[in-house]
This record gives C-alpha cells, structure tokens and sequence, in this order.
C-alpha cells in the first residue's frame, strides 16, 4: 500500500482554498500512484477555527467540502480531518473528526478522544471526546488511524485516563497513522519525536504523522511529519516551515520504504534559527492570510525595531516594509545613523518625520495642568504616543499595518507606553526575550551585516529622556530573563528562584512588574509565539489579581 503524506497550509475558513488544495494534492498523489493520501487534522476548516465553530453553517460548509473531496476519490482514498455534529443528544453539539474516504464515500469515522485544554488548546470548549475505537481496513492493511492528542498519553504523569491505542492495538492493526494540528514552539519539536517515538515503539508498529504547516494569527505550525519504523526510529522527517508531500509504501512485513527520503534531521536546527524561520512563516501569513502587502513600523535605531525590519523585509520583501523615522530631541545622532544605515542594508523604503514640535504642541496645551511639575514619564509617554498617532495615519492613508517591535523581556515588566509603542497589528517579537532578540540579531548578520554591529553592541535605551538607558529601570537583561524564563515558562514561584541564587529583592520586584502590567498586555496585538509559553491566548492571568503583586 503506497501513502502519501500531505504537509499543507491551510486557512482558517477559506473553504474554497482549502478544498481546493487537497483537491489538488489527492490528483497529484493519484498520478504518482497512490493507495492513500493523507491530510491533517481540522484540515478542512483549518485549525484552530474557535468560536467559528458555534456557527452551524460554519459546520455544513465543512460538510459540503467534505463531499466535494469525497467526489475526488475515485481509485484513491484519503484521510481529511473536520468537525463534525455529535448526534448523541449527550455532550457537546461537535465531534473533532477525520474522515477515511474511499471510491467517493466516507467508509468510516474517527472522533478525536483525548482533548487538549491547556496553554493555547480549548478543545473541550466545543468537541466531544471519543470513547469508542475501532480500526480501518484497506487494501489488505488495518489502519490505526489516530487524531493528535491521542497519542500524547505516554508521559509520565499523563493528563487523560485512557489510552485510544491501548484498544486499537487488540485489533491487531499493521500501521498507525495521526493527523495532527501541532503548533511551533523552538523545543517542540524534539518533544514531539520522543513521544511518537515512544508510540511506535511501544505498539511495535511503523507510524506515520502529519501535521499543519503554516501560520493562523499567532500561531505558528512547522510541518515537520514524520515517519518511524516500529522500533521507534525516525525513517523520515519531513521539511520544517513548508509545505511538501511525501510517498511512503507499506509493504506485507509491517514495513515502511520510500522513494526519495526528504529530510533526515541528524542534528537539530538551533532555537534561534528555528525561531527566524517561525517568525518569518508568522509574518508572511499574518499578511497574506489577511488580504495586506505592506509593513509599516517606527525605526529607532536600537535592536529591537532593527530585528523586526529585517525580518519584515525577508517575509514580505523590502520593497513593501516602510520604515519611519520618528527623532525626538532626546534621539542620539548615533542612533539616526544606524536606522539609515539599516534601510541601506535592507534596501527597504524610509521616511523620517521629526516629533519635536509635536510634543512640545501637546506639552504646551498641557502646561496650565502640567504646571510647575518636573518632567516625567508623562512627558517621555507623549513622545512614545505621537509616534504612534504619526505610524498609524500611514496606516490609515496607505494602507500599511503596523508592526510591534516590543519584545517579550519589555512586555513581561510593562517596558513599554499603552497606546504608544505597544500598539501595532501583529507583534513579531513579542515572545522572543532580549538576550534572544541580541542573538536573532547576531544570527541575522552571519553571511554578511544586515544588522549594524553598533545597533548590536551600543546599551538599550528607549531614548525617551537625556542618557537614558534601559537599564536604569531594569536589571541586566541576562539575569532579568532568567528570571522571566523561570517565572513564566517554567511557572517557578518566587521562592523557587530565590532557591536558584537570585536575589531577594530583584526576584520580587520583576514578579511584582510582570503582574502589574498584565493590563497592558491585554490591550496589545497578537504576538506571534515561538515559546513554550507565550504571552497571549496561551496565558490567561487576572489583571486585577493580588497574587505574587
């Protein structure tokens, strides 16, 4: 039996792309003699589709897309996944399913059993979990066909009750196979193989996974399907961050062979370049799947507006990134030259529009309030703010959407102005710390200098006030995302990194400043994740909480 894998990029509710491109893949792999083709889960609404699904036309156009692909599959099967009704009058109104097609009808149903509600997964919000298994016969082969999550319970302390392979395997099946809708994360990946690993080896079965490629919102989905043998090895990894399909055939030992082997993964791709080919999947999608071109961000000459512009100008081109100058009187010469010298490096556009006299309008209608009352981060926020009423009239007149460039040490201790500088449509590095941001810099420049090395090595400031530096405000960026890392990845309690060797005082006073500014990032754009644990629908805190305050 020959099987193709499909690694697609799909589009939340774009039915008519979606179908069309699974159409389009189930042609190919019958022209290249394919038994199977399989896509992956949710593939036909796309993932994840939210409260979209509590339209129930939302459900009957899956439906309906469901019965166009079925039409395609004339001397060829595939497996799709989509939302389905629960016709059980128990339970949520939706079951998360796949569909094994073949010869035009749907010749069986698997409901996904085991639903994630954690960091980013809401699952249970709208699906009813499975409680019955069954395998699939097919050319002579029996199928363990699996969805996700279900395969993710051979942790330690595992979060479900049941195990849908512990059933599936007394039916003596000869493959498993797991569609899957698994986002990016820079450590996921290594993660996702040990477990499936796990699997394959454990039920002494090959397994094939295929996962989402692409990028809905903020989240990011890398691809990477993969094939192992039944002794667990990896027989194949398919490519990270693009689409690609791969032929595999199974053969009357329980074995897998393949044509051409796409990607064998020896050593793994460092974080920070799996994160520069994340955040570039991130932006290009962001852009395409939301019908804009061009990218408008505020250029200041520091490092952090510096990465965003280049990493604008590899996923859009630079031909569509503006990039805006925005001098203040406080802005340093030095910093002017670094921005014009990265709009010449990128050859992207540029504009500089001088925010002097600006802020001294809106100080000057202020002065009978503002009276006989020092200069403070009253003053330093106008600044930050007619910036962004000046970014966002481009906007407005052009076109553009407006990139974020705060990153996540600044958004972790409120490092930024509401309404100013934290406003934007997408954040790119939002989940990317400084001491990364440094790194992401360093690694942009490693064939030629994109980045300019004083951008790099010249200390932070927001440049908001004479001589300001970021650190007058902040601990060292190195022991401040340690303790970031700490607190909101690995979700240690203060005491808990105390016991690391931190200091009292600078471990409660950067707890005390994460939870403060949860206000504020509730109230920023989307920021695309590449952590564990990102800011975002992924990490849901009270803003009015005294906890940890």
């Amino acid at each position: 039996m020959k099987i193709a894998l499909a690694q697609l990029n799909y589009h939340v509710g774009n039915f008519e792309s979606n179908t069309n491109k699974i159409i389009a893949s189930i042609r190919e792999a019958k022209q290249n003699g394919a038994d199977l083709v399989v896509f992956a889960e949710l593939c036909v609404c796309g993932y994840p589709a939210r409260d979209f699904l509590e339209f129930n036309e939302f459900i009957s156009l899956c439906d309906a897309a469901a019965k166009q692909i079925a039409a395609e599959c004339k001397d060829i099967a595939c497996i799709i996944g989509l939302p389905t009704p629960n016709h059980n009058s128990e339970g949520k109104d939706l079951n998360n399913s796949a569909y094994f097609i073949e010869n035009g009808e749907i010749k069986a149903v698997v409901n996904k059993a085991l639903l994630p509600n954690y960091d980013i997964f809401d699952e249970y919000r709208y699906f009813e979990p499975s409680t019955s298994f069954n395998c699939i016969d097919f050319k002579g082969k029996r199928i363990a066909l699996t969805i996700c999550e279900d395969l993710w319970n051979t942790i330690e302390n595992p979060l479900y009750v049941t195990r849908p392979m512990d059933t599936l395997i007394k039916q003596n099946p000869d493959v498993m196979i797991n569609i899957a809708a698994s986002p990016f994360a820079y450590n996921h990946d290594e993660e996702r193989i040990a477990i499936l690993s796990d699997n394959a080896r454990r039920y002494n079965l090959p397994l094939l996974y295929v996962n989402h490629v692409g990028a809905q919102t903020e989240l990011i989905f890398d691809g990477g399907s993969l094939v192992f043998d039944k002794t667990g090895n990896i027989a194949d990894e398919m490519p990270y961050f693009k689409e690609h399909t791969a032929y595999y055939t199974l053969d009357d030992n329980g074995d897998l062979t393949f044509e051409h082997q796409t990607t064998q993964m020896t050593d793994r791709e460092s974080d920070i370049e799996q994160i520069h080919q994340g955040l570039i999947l991130g932006i290009r999608d962001y852009f395409y799947k939301s019908g804009f071109k061009q990218a408008i961000l505020g250029l200041s000459g520091g490092i952090d507006s510096a990465v965003v512009c280049a990493l604008a100008a590899e996923a859009l081109g630079p031909e569509n990134v503006m990039a805006v100058l925005l001098p203040s009187k406080f802005s340093s010469d030095h910093s002017l030259k670094d921005a014009e010298d990265l709009v010449a490096n990128l050859g992207c556009k540029s504009e500089t529009v001088a925010i002097e006299k600006i802020t001294d309008a809106f100080e000057t209608a202020l002065h009978p309030q503002f009276a006989n009352l020092p200069f403070n981060i009253a003053e330093e926020n106008i600044q930050s703010r007619s910036r962004a009423v000046l970014l966002m009239a481009m906007c407005n007149k052009f076109g553009y959407i407006l990139l974020n460039t705060s990153n996540k040490s600044e958004a972790a201790v409120g490092y930024g102005t509401l309404y100013g500088d934290m406003c934007g449509g997408i954040s790119v590095i939002g989940d990317v710390f400084k001491t990364q941001v440094f790194q992401l810099a360093r690694h942009l420049n490693r064939e030629r200098e994109i980045i300019p090395v004083n951008t790099i090595v010249k200390p932070p400031s927001a440049e908001l006030r004479p001589d300001q530096k970021d650190t007058d405000s902040l601990p060292e960026y190195d022991i401040l995302d340690a303790i970031l890392v700490q607190y909101i990845e690995q979700r240690r309690s203060s005491a808990e990194i105390i016991k690391q060797g931190f200091e009292d005082a600078v471990v409660h006073k950067v707890l005390r400043l994460v939870n403060m500014a949860e206000h504020k990032r509730y109230q920023t754009p989307p920021i695309l994740r590449v952590s564990p644990k990102a800011f975002g629908m992924g990490r849901r805190m009270p803003i009015v909480g005294k906890y940890l305050t």
